[in-house]
């Protein structure tokens, strides 16, 4: 499963993540010594007194960010294990001030680094995909780019696995990698060329896992939807399209079991004979 590379502009992304969804990523060119530093500062982030965290870091009644466990919306669903940092980083004016002040500096400032150097990560990689469809992306980071997970593995600690052919296959993180998940809303998008793919992480009994994901994700003020170049009497459209807002309310509103929303959202046969 794993994809190795020279630089991302030689990934294939047709081979490696065209009915996958799933690949790693070396030679990615992002700063090694920021990855370190952001690793070790994400440590004692989590290290830090609990007394501490819930003064000043801890998750507010309804929001998702800061200190807090997996969010699990479904009393039948069986909760997660998981403790979590979360933090919305763009657009500037969507972040908690009170909650980014609060971050100790040795974290503030590598954090701001290394997001640059993921979401021209991101932009490279989207970019190649796009080529491989013949779509134009927006300058605008935050236009028409979507669905994008680049996971950061901190330690040591196997826990993650992905479903393939009805089984799960563990993920054993290459030295230096990013892994990339294709999400849910860039196989929307690109009207199921590049599926998502669906994941789970397994608890070590005896220690902990530890890793950074950033999401790169469509704004909210947006849309979702097929792109409109991809769709043809030939490849008709498999999806509906919506507004991020409604899209992001209806996936968390629901019990996060593998990719059942996306059926949700799929227009069946009889929808599409009527549109015909």
């Amino acid at each position: 499963m794993a994809m190795k590379t020279t630089s991302v502009k030689e990934m294939e992304t047709k081979n490696s993540s065209h009915k996958r969804g799933f690949f790693q990523l070396i030679k990615h060119g992002a700063n090694k010594s920021l990855i370190e530093k952001m690793k070790t500062e994400l440590q004692g982030l989590f290290n830090l007194p609990m007394e501490e965290k819930k003064k000043k870091l801890w998750q507010k009644p309804g929001n998702m960010e800061g200190f807090g466990q997996h969010f699990v919306v479904s009393e039948d669903q069986k909760l997660d294990w998981a403790d979590l940092f979360f933090l919305n980083m763009l657009p500037i004016h969507m972040r908690k001030p009170h909650l980014f002040s609060a971050l100790p500096t040795s974290f503030r400032e590598p954090v701001e680094d290394y997001l640059a150097e993921l979401r021209d990560l991101a932009m490279r990689i989207l970019e190649q995909m796009a080529r491989a469809l013949h779509l134009v992306i927006g300058p605008n980071p935050h236009s028409d780019a979507g669905g994008l997970a680049i996971l950061l593995q901190v330690n040591k600690i196997e826990g993650l696995q992905i479903r393939r052919d009805g089984g799960w296959i563990p993920v054993k993180p290459l030295p230096d990698a990013f892994v990339i998940n294709i999400g849910d809303s860039l196989e929307i998008m690109t009207n199921e060329i590049y599926p998502s793919i669906e994941h789970r992480a397994t608890v070590n009994s005896s220690k902990e896992r530890l890793s950074i994901a950033t999401f790169y994700s469509p704004r909210l003020d947006g849309t979702i939807g097929p792109a409109p170049s991809l769709i043809s009497p030939e490849t008709p459209a498999k999806f509906k399209t919506m507004t991020s807002a409604d899209y992001y309310k209806g996936y968390f509103a629901r019990e996060l079991r593998g990719k059942s929303y996306l059926e949700v959202i799929r227009i069946q046969q009889d929808e599409e004979l009527k549109t015909k």
